[in-house]
């Protein structure tokens, strides 16, 4: 599901967008509730990647994916720059430090995986690699991830159509062209970055695809969690939220979201 307010571009530097970074919180209850989980496989090669269970979630907002390490047997601490956000995620059981991950200070605190689930373009690629690198143990596992939509044909013409109309001028329509040929490009970045420590050996990327089945109400019901929400005004994304809804009783009120859940990842060199 993504957070950047960026659109098919999801490489123009989002990590510069800062008050965008900073608002998911403002409904931290919704983003819990409504925002895609990762796939299990996914959490379990992470977890066989590293040599211990020791993990730090970068950007953790609510707790979602650290939830999951945790049942994977991890000890989790999360980072995030919202309070409102880390404040929820505690009340789920997580420990949760609050600051900007690049200026996030370790005291001497180390790891055996360092993972980010949908945050890491909000984080300054070659500063945070490099914070990475010097808070992972020898061979630990750097992972970062993201769940890319990959919905039916029928379901992304219907909500490209209703962008169009609604939002005419708006150069954030996420339904316009596949997601994940722009992804790719955040994806590059993201492991340039980590080249660039020269404390990592050589990036791969992981792939895994699943499903989640929707009604018409759950999805309306996410949508004031994606970037886009802010960047128009509020009776238009009414609108866009009034016409999508519209839309999908017309496809008789449920569908079938199909996500890549896509992995930058790479080893701390001795």
């Amino acid at each position: 599901m993504p957070t950047s307010p960026f659109g098919q571009s999801p490489a123009l530097e989002p990590h510069r967008a800062r008050e965008a970074a900073e608002s998911f919180g403002a409904d931290a209850e919704r983003y819990d509730r409504t925002r895609p989980r990762y796939p299990d496989a996914l959490v379990e090669a992470v977890v066989a990647a590293s040599p211990g269970p020791d993990v730090l979630d970068v950007g953790c907002g609510t707790g979602i994916a650290s939830r999951q390490f945790r049942a994977a047997g991890c000890r989790v601490l999360g980072v995030d720059v919202d309070p409102r956000m880390a404040a929820f995620a505690r009340r789920g059981g997580s420990a949760v430090e609050v600051a900007a991950f690049e200026h996030w200070d370790p005291a001497g605190r180390s790891f055996d995986a360092v993972v980010a689930a949908q945050t890491w373009h909000w984080v300054d690629p070659a500063a945070g690699a490099a914070k990475a690198a010097a808070v992972l143990r020898p061979g630990g596992r750097l992972a970062l991830f993201w769940n890319v939509f990959q919905p039916p044909p029928e379901v992304a013409a219907a909500f490209d159509e209703v962008h169009r109309r609604v939002l005419p001028d708006s150069p954030h329509n996420p339904w316009a062209a596949p997601a994940l040929p722009g992804y790719s490009l955040l994806f590059d970045k993201a492991a340039h970055g980590v080249r660039g420590t020269g404390a990592f050996d050589e990036p791969e990327r992981w792939r895994f695809d699943w499903e989640r089945p929707y009604r018409r109400d759950e999805w309306l019901d996410q949508m004031p969690t994606a970037g886009v929400a802010g960047l128009v005004p509020p009776d238009a994304f009414a609108a866009l939220v009034a016409e999508t809804g519209e839309a999908l009783d017309a496809l008789g009120g449920t569908f079938t979201m199909g996500y890549a859940a896509v992995v930058v990842t790479a080893a701390r060199t001795a």
